[in-house]
């Protein structure tokens, strides 16, 4: 028996508003936020390369510590403002921990996208430049010049949504 292709006009509507890929991905990384154990912010974020998420990851403390939901935060108790002091903190970053997770399980992120919820800092920027990612998709912005700066000159594009 023949299969009938269905003609656009009886496609149900929410077929027709498919996100593209960035905004998937985006969606995609939200959601991994959802897991993160930062008191300050929730991030998520994910490699991907052809469209094939392979690495993704939340800020929060190194597998095996206490989680600072569960002990407090160091940098709230120092009175440290967001975006200074990175080393004190009990937590990775969310493209940390997908960089890292990448290496773990042996995954190349050369030529990938890296989507994230927020624009990475500049610890972050330069991790990302030697992991070989060519490409940033963002949802919020994040005061760091200098992450912004290096980013451009190693000719990593970066685009918000």
């Amino acid at each position: 028996m023949a299969k009938r292709k269905a003609s656009s006009a009886s496609l149900p509507e929410k077929i027709n508003k498919r996100p593209d890929w960035d905004a998937y991905f985006l969606e995609i990384v939200e959601l991994v936020s959802k897991r993160s154990t930062c008191c300050r912010r929730a991030v998520g974020s994910g490699l991907v390369r052809d469209h094939r998420i392979l690495a993704t990851g939340y800020n929060g403390a190194p597998s095996k510590l206490q989680h600072c939901l569960d002990i407090g935060c160091l940098r709230a108790q120092l009175k440290i403002p967001s975006g200074e002091r990175h080393e004190l903190c009990r937590g990775l970053h969310a493209e940390q921990n997908a960089v890292i997770q990448a290496a773990l399980h042996g995954v190349n992120t050369k030529g990938s996208t890296l989507y994230c919820t927020n624009h990475p800092c500049v610890i972050c920027a330069k991790m990302i430049i030697n992991a070989g990612v060519v490409r940033i998709v963002i949802r919020d912005g994040y005061h760091d010049k200098l992450a912004a700066q290096m980013l451009k000159e190693a000719g990593i594009s970066v685009k918000q949504l």
